[in-house]
């Protein structure tokens, strides 16, 4: 359920979870690419900063990265239990 009110949120309790489930890192990776690219003066208003190879595939800014439609960056084909193909 959505909080009502930002002041009843438990930022520290999120971020506690963030650590234990492993999002963490992939964050501060992508945090990364988008400073890398802001760095170099890439204009990427409306795009997004899109991994060559997924994170979640294991992928990393080393593999690459670069810009992407918002709509081409966060929709992949699924298999049928929702996974990535």
């Amino acid at each position: 359920m959505p909080y009502k009110n930002p002041k009843d949120r438990d930022y520290k309790q999120d971020y506690k979870l963030q650590q234990e489930r492993g999002e963490h890192e992939n964050r501060m990776e992508r945090q990364r690419a988008r400073r890398e690219m802001d760095k170099k003066g890439v204009d990427r208003t409306g795009k997004d900063v899109a991994h060559v190879k997924a994170l979640s595939k294991g992928g990393s800014n080393k593999d690459g990265v670069k810009l992407e439609s918002p709509s081409k960056n966060r929709s992949f084909k699924r298999k049928s239990n929702g996974a990535m193909k």
